[in-house]
């Protein structure tokens, strides 16, 4: 979840003129990005050789 502070500062980045698109991007962008931060903060992330050795393990 995005702080209404970052989804301003998300608007004033974009030129004086853009479409919905362009915002709706911009703050699904910026709401990923503060997901994976929460998610590496609190540990519930797997580097890439964890993450290849589950994929080996269950691959079928």
């Amino acid at each position: 979840m995005i702080t209404k502070d970052k989804a301003i500062e998300a608007i004033k980045s974009l030129p004086d003129e853009f479409s919905i698109e362009e915002l709706m991007d911009r703050l699904i962008l910026l709401n990923k990005i503060e997901t994976v931060i929460r998610q590496a903060e609190q540990g519930e992330i797997y580097t890439a050789e964890e993450a290849k050795k589950m994929l080996d393990e269950n691959w079928i």
